[in-house]
């Protein structure tokens, strides 16, 4: 965990949240700027700063993923978008790896 960090310390319980979905792996939270009718952070329990550094650790990485699938199942949703930003001009703005669990209405593709 690191102190300063907002997704850890809302893990933690420390700084509340409308918490959907938890298990071991990982905690999902309404976002608080919806873009779709669901729209969820699913942040894993440990800290790593992009999905980058999560990806050299397969358990935890695994386990994030399978919340994503579980938070999405929870929802009702059978089709749904994920998405995560890497880095600030990737529109990644708290450095504690999340995905963007989006559902609830068509996505056109090329996303932004």
């Amino acid at each position: 965990m690191a102190d300063d960090c907002l997704f850890c310390r809302i893990v933690t319980g420390e700084i509340p949240a409308d918490v959907v979905y938890s298990d071991e792996s990982a905690v999902a939270i309404a976002d608080i700027n919806p873009q779709a009718p669901t729209h969820l952070l699913v942040i894993p329990r440990e800290h790593f700063d992009d999905i980058g550094e999560i990806g050299v650790d397969a358990g935890t990485a695994a386990g994030w993923i399978a919340a994503i699938g579980a938070a999405a199942r929870g929802q009702g949703l059978s089709e749904y978008r994920v998405v995560c930003n890497t880095g600030p001009s990737a529109g990644q703005s708290v450095f504690h790896v999340h995905a963007h669990l989006l559902g609830g209405r068509p996505f056109h593709w090329p996303p932004g």
